[in-house]
């Protein structure tokens, strides 16, 4: 009748079983196709099969039937042949020289491309999937032989995977929510999600075009386009499964909505946000893919150097005061929290996160999802959260003022606080601090540190050459000659191990912010972000600029890199 898991999004979503009746379902019912789904609700007596195939043919706006053997037309190879049939599992009901009338079982199956090899209009009604099976291996019974066209419909999809061809196709994905994974559409969405995998991708961008329809892979922070993209007719069946994986609402395209896909390739597990926006030619669809290894990353494989580490490492581990993380989207914030939490996660604390949304589930730690529709937003949370007696708290992001408020204050009273900040140095957050309410003498008693940050792409290991870089490459970056002498300059000539991009994976540059009494004293005054960056100087602040630098000549990225991430002087806020 349909995928499993957009059967029971129907009846959920259409009021017709309870939230209890469905948790039932799901917990005693290892989905895996329609039919198991239909005899559960139907054995459990929550719904018959005729009021779960007329609520899907509801949603879909399309009628629906059950087809026997009175409704079979006398020929239906003179119609559709089997071939076709078979290969887009359409049973023939009717049909005029321009117009097609078919049963499917599924109504995301791809119709569009059958309307073009027709060169007719195509009506769908919805039946089940036995009905639909049966009609098609007896009505054709008499004119076909049953083995032959099974292995006729195998060379049709294989066709397709031809046509799409994105990635390996022996890479193997599960996905928790995937039904029929025999569906051309239904695996060629895995082997989208796998190919992004496998090429070590952050995000998948699918965009409906003007003329084309367009999938690109962010890797290493930059975009690049698949050379074989789906064709544009199967743009909507695409965007309709991807939709239905993440538990959002496949009849609604106005607004926007958020989902969540869980997916395991080669053992290892990766958790999907997804994300649709409707545009012009349709809805684009971006899916960030979180990779649950990160977590395990040392402050090492974030970029520190050795020095940067100890005092790094001497910070987090203090027993109250404010940390925060600071730069623009996709710098990497998230992923330095989480190490930090992973490295002072020990059974003598408790921790307590509030997220929005959850990105990544850590064992041993309690983590609170915001929720603004019910009014659970940060500063809700954060209250409840200092009545449970943590010793380390995590806020995803300070956004307002009361939220920063009662950050600080937790940490004024005995608790160590992590945070974020949308800031483009260290030194800006304590202005950005005060302008957003938080007092001076607040900002100056619980900060204890700030750190901004970059992401550069590493070079890669397996074909880094050393070479020298000219004078003009040294004074854009403000090295002399002398200095740069004893340098190890390094770049990435291009193998299959990087995909001829010279660099695999990336890590970050930083400015490390500490706070001290003179540096107190001047936010305590209101001192301005450029002589508060003087003060930390003086004292020994390294810039992200200065930080690139040093990693640039020690062979770990290149000196474009650096110069394209970070800027020499600070801005003027």
């Amino acid at each position: 009748m349909a995928d499993a898991s957009l059967i029971l999004q129907v009846v959920e979503q259409r009021g017709l079983v309870s939230r209890d009746q469905l948790q039932e379902v799901r917990s005693t019912l290892a989905i895996g196709s329609d039919e198991a789904v239909v005899e559960a609700l139907s054995s459990k007596g929550y719904l018959d099969q005729a009021t779960i195939l007329d609520a899907v043919a509801r949603e879909f706006a399309i009628e629906s039937m059950r087809l026997s053997a009175e409704n079979w037309p006398e020929d239906p190879k003179a119609l559709l042949s089997e071939e076709q049939a078979r290969r887009f599992r359409a049973f023939p009901i009717a049909g005029q020289r321009d117009w097609l009338k078919v049963a499917v079982a599924d109504p995301l199956v791809d119709l569009d491309t059958l309307s073009h090899l027709l060169g007719k209009q195509i009506e769908p009604v919805l039946t089940t999937e036995d009905e639909l099976r049966k009609a098609l291996d007896t009505a054709y019974l008499e004119s076909s032989d049953g083995g032959g066209a099974a292995a006729r419909l195998s060379r049709e999809e294989g066709q397709l995977a031809d046509e799409v061809s994105l990635a390996d196709s022996r890479v193997e994905i599960d996905t928790t929510l995937s039904g029929e994974d025999d569906a051309p559409i239904i695996r060629l969405v895995q082997v989208i999600i796998a190919d992004a995998i496998r090429l070590r991708a952050s995000d998948i961008h699918l965009e409906p075009l003007e003329t084309r329809f367009r999938v690109r892979y962010r890797v290493d922070g930059t975009l690049q386009e698949i050379p074989n993209p789906p064709p544009r007719h199967l743009q909507l069946p695409i965007i309709s499964r991807v939709k239905v994986m993440g538990k959002m609402s496949i009849a609604e395209k106005r607004l926007p909505q958020d989902g969540r896909i869980q997916v395991k390739v080669h053992g290892v597990e990766y958790d999907l946000r997804v994300s649709s926006l409707p545009t012009g030619y349709g809805e684009s669809i971006v899916m960030r893919i979180l990779d649950k290894s990160s977590l395990m990353l040392g402050l090492p494989e974030l970029g520190f150097l050795p020095d940067d580490q100890e005092q790094y490492e001497r910070l987090i581990t203090m027993p109250d005061g404010m940390l925060l993380v600071t730069g623009p989207t996709g710098s990497g914030k998230t992923t330095t929290l989480y190490s930090c939490l992973h490295f002072i996660n020990k059974p003598d604390r408790k921790i307590i996160t509030v997220e929005d949304p959850i990105e990544y589930q850590m064992p041993g730690i309690n983590q609170v999802p915001v929720k603004k529709s019910i009014g659970m937003s940060f500063a809700a949370a954060l209250k409840a959260i200092l009545r449970q007696a943590p010793n380390i708290i995590m806020v995803g992001e300070i956004r307002d003022h009361e939220t920063a408020e009662i950050a600080i204050n937790a940490s004024l009273t005995g608790h160590m606080v992590f945070s974020t900040l949308h800031t483009n140095d260290a030194p800006s957050a304590v202005t950005r601090l005060v302008d957003i309410g938080v007092k001076p003498y607040l900002v100056a008693t619980s900060l204890k540190a700030a750190l901004a940050q970059r992401l550069v792409r590493r070079n890669c290991r397996a074909c880094r050459e050393q070479y020298e870089p000219t004078m003009r490459q040294l004074h854009a970056i403000g090295l002399d000659p002398t200095t740069a002498r004893g340098a190890t300059f390094m770049r990435g000539t291009g193998c299959p191990e990087c995909h001829e991009l010279g660099f695999k994976g990336r890590f970050g540059v930083f400015e490390l912010f500490k706070t001290n009494e003179d540096i107190e004293r001047l936010i305590y005054t209101n001192g301005t972000t450029s002589q508060l960056r003087s003060l930390a100087r003086q004292v020994g602040m390294r810039t992200m600029r200065e930080d690139g630098v040093r990693k640039a000549m020690a062979g770990l990225t290149t000196i474009e890199e650096v110069l394209s991430t970070t800027v020499a002087e600070p801005m003027a806020y």
